[in-house]
């Protein structure tokens, strides 16, 4: 959902790097970051706890649930999901005053329906990347190898990718990740023309 705190920030513009899982996304936004661009990652709430070596602050914001609903209420976020039953995931203003503040651009990591709601909110102040993996099946081939999840998980990974597909119209800009050599140069080309207009 949006939010009414938009005022304000119809000027600042905003890098969205959004893909199906396993098309590659993580790997492209951390060239885009060790660039030199002028970028800085955004990072996202969410009322999830930390997984693994997660970070406060690094991979997420983790606030609990009741705080994030108080902050919903007060209108600190652009935009928030309940992904799950209380489970909260957003994007709070403070995160784009802070990057915006220090000169830089946000860049934003999201999925695919995060992607298009903030392309919604920031129109022509952003530019929003579809990362497109090369088919299905190699799509399917990459989530194997990862070794992360179970068959049944990596079929429903790929229903969901499959739909995803179909919402890439709606970004600025489609790369497909068919070789990583080739998708690094082309998304920094593409970004780097982006922050050159002004």
């Amino acid at each position: 959902m949006c939010s009414d705190s938009m005022k304000g920030l119809k000027n600042s513009r905003v890098l969205i790097i959004s893909a199906p899982s396993g098309a590659g996304k993580s790997t492209l936004v951390s060239h885009l970051l060790n660039a030199g661009l002028p970028l800085l990652f955004s990072v996202s709430a969410t009322s999830r706890k930390p997984r693994g070596c997660e970070v406060n602050g690094r991979e997420y914001y983790f606030i609990t649930t009741a705080d994030f609903r108080r902050k919903i209420k007060k209108g600190e976020f652009i935009e928030w999901q309940e992904v799950y039953r209380d489970h909260y995931y957003g994007t709070l203003r403070s995160e784009i005053d802070r990057i915006t503040g220090e000169g830089k651009i946000p860049l934003f990591d999201l999925d695919v329906q995060g992607g298009v709601n903030l392309k919604k909110i920031f129109g022509k102040e952003a530019l929003a990347i579809f990362i497109m993996p090369p088919s299905v099946d190699e799509l399917r081939s990459r989530l194997m190898k990862r070794g992360t999840d179970s068959a049944d998980k990596i079929e429903m990974r790929v229903d969901k990718a499959v739909s995803e597909i179909l919402m890439a119209d709606r970004f600025d800009r489609v790369i497909i990740n068919d070789g990583l050599e080739s998708a690094c140069s082309e998304i920094l080309a593409v970004v780097t023309e982006f922050i050159e207009k002004r």
